[in-house]
């Protein structure tokens, strides 16, 4: 099993409780936004049913609260630099909302900054509307002369403004922990645009290519080129000996201008690379048509990951991101052979990046999930604090996802799983599933039934926390089977949590058999084995 981690709970707590002193070598992070509403469109669209669950379970989140008035205040007691700053915000910003998030961020930036290696790095992603107080934030916990850049990543394009030029960018704030920190310059190909101040040509193939002077300062003999002589201008030599001269033209590498004078041959895709500077317009976003796509409208693009790990990681360090979402970060660090830790406080994240990592690298992607209720009194624990989780949570235990697909009510159905088993039809089947934590009627078995019938589904499955009674399974098992070409499965099934924990799943044609239509699979990543090193946790 490998020591990759996927932790369920508020970072704050779970990097006091697990992560050491000095163990991480490049952080990302993407917290949320300012306020609220930006943290409450994570999962889903305004109105729909995830997104109202998001709403219940967060809406006070980033509010200035008797809770955010008590981190407030722990922060400014410690002393030092953040102190200073936070007291500042306050006297600036009054209490509000903004403050409040302040408030959240800067402990954690003082966690992140005692896991963080003397080499490592700290990546912080966000908009301009708190760009300006992170960054002032971040002076005070790691120092002005730890700041290395402000970058800026054109995000979206064509965007029109009302009463103002058209907001198109986020803000990502580089610093290191100290003047050790790793740089692996980063670099893009060269194209015709990048090599502009040069003589470009193009083949009849559509070849591009440059040319250049042979020659260098200070007088040198003549050289054959071919079957000619040819000595450079006064004053300048020929950069190459004879040897050297007879290989490039060998190789098609020299050219001679219309008044015979030989110049070098380089295609651009040989020139080196350009260096990558502060403004990011080359990584494109995550558009309705991309392959990575989630149903998550703050996913960043995975090329965005892996130009920040590959300039600031060292070979084998640790990655980590504290707000991971839906995955990005992990799976770039998956796909790059690194280490990663990644938290998240809600089911529906943890759930999304299990099935993500599942189906890019085919199962093969190990890792450990920190957090989660492991037996039944866990589970009843997570019921009574936060139904909502606890959805998400028991969904997951059986690969389905939520059901973000209807606004309004979720009129009985609480996910849905799709599956094929007619490869000639290419016919998609669902699962529908419906989650009571509480106290189950024999109603809740008679209104499956209908919203099967109402859903042309092929199964439905009713997960409980509580034994069904005698009656309850009756009913069931009265709802018949759905016939399939690998069998027959029982049309209504009921789940308890305690069979889901141990091992129980749903009765339903071959897994092998079934292509997961609810999210567009990502591809599978080139060369992944699964194969990470350790972790020092």
């Amino acid at each position: 099993m490998s020591d990759n981690a996927l932790y369920y709970g508020d970072n704050l707590d779970v990097m006091r409780r697990y992560l050491k002193d000095e163990s991480v070598d490049l952080i990302y992070l993407d917290p949320p936004f300012n306020s609220n509403a930006d943290y409450n469109m994570l999962f889903g669209q305004r109105g729909e049913p995830v997104a109202a669950a998001q709403i219940i379970a967060f809406g006070d989140t980033w509010r200035w609260d008797t809770v955010a008035a008590a981190t407030w205040q722990e922060v400014v007691e410690a002393g030092g630099p953040v102190s200073k700053v936070m007291q500042a915000f306050r006297q600036f910003l009054g209490t509000n909302d903004m403050l409040a998030y302040l408030s959240m961020m800067a402990p954690r930036l003082l966690e992140l900054r005692r896991v963080l290696k003397p080499t490592g790095s700290i990546y912080l992603h966000c908009d301009p509307t708190a760009s300006h107080y992170l960054k002032m934030l971040m002076d005070a916990v790691f120092g002005p002369k730890n700041f290395r850049n402000e970058i800026v990543w054109e995000r979206t394009t064509g965007r029109k403004g009302g009463h103002q030029f058209g907001r198109v960018h986020d803000v990502i704030l580089f610093y290191a922990k100290t003047d050790k920190n790793v740089w692996n310059p980063p670099t893009i190909p060269q194209t015709a645009d990048t090599a502009k101040g040069h003589d470009i040509m193009v083949d009849a193939d559509g070849t591009a290519y440059r040319v250049s002077d042979l020659t260098g300062p200070g007088q040198g003999p003549p050289r054959k080129f071919g079957d000619k002589l040819i000595a450079p201008r006064t004053g300048r030599h020929w950069q190459f000996d004879q040897d050297g001269i007879d290989r490039l033209m060998s190789d098609g590498r020299i050219v001679f201008s219309g008044g015979g004078k030989p110049r070098l041959r380089t295609n651009i895709k040989d020139l080196p690379g350009v260096a990558v500077r502060d403004v990011w317009t080359d990584i494109e976003p995550i558009n309705s048509a991309a392959q990575e796509r989630m149903p998550y409208p703050t996913q960043k693009p995975i090329a965005l990951l892996r130009r920040i790990i590959s300039a600031s990681c060292p070979p084998g360090g640790l990655v980590c991101d504290p707000f991971c979402g839906c995955g990005t970060t992990v799976d770039a660090a998956q796909e790059m052979g690194f280490p990663w830790v990644g938290i998240d406080i809600t089911h529906l994240a943890i759930n999304a990046i299990k099935l993500r990592l599942h189906d890019r690298y085919h199962g093969k992607a190990e890792f450990k999930v920190i957090g989660e209720p492991v037996s039944l009194p866990d589970a009843v624990q997570l019921a009574k604090e936060d139904p909502y989780q606890f959805q998400f949570w028991s969904l997951g235990l059986v690969g389905a996802r939520p059901d973000v697909q209807k606004k309004g009510a979720d009129q009985g159905i609480d996910g849905r799983l799709f599956f094929h088993d007619e490869s000639e039809s290419g016919k998609t089947k669902q699962i529908i599933f419906s989650v009571k934590a509480g106290n189950i009627r024999p109603a809740y078995v008679s209104e499956l039934r209908g919203v099967i019938d109402r859903e042309q589904a092929a199964i439905g499955v009713l997960i409980t926390m509580e034994e069904p009674t005698k009656a309850m399974r009756t009913e069931a098992a009265s709802a018949d089977f759905y016939i399939s070409p690998f069998g027959k499965y029982p049309r209504l099934q009921i789940l308890t949590i305690a069979d889901l924990l141990s091992g129980k799943g749903i009765d339903y044609p071959s897994a092998a058999q079934r292509i997961d239509k609810t999210y567009k699979k990502a591809p599978k990543a080139k060369g992944a084995t699964g194969e990470t090193p350790s972790l020092p946790l």
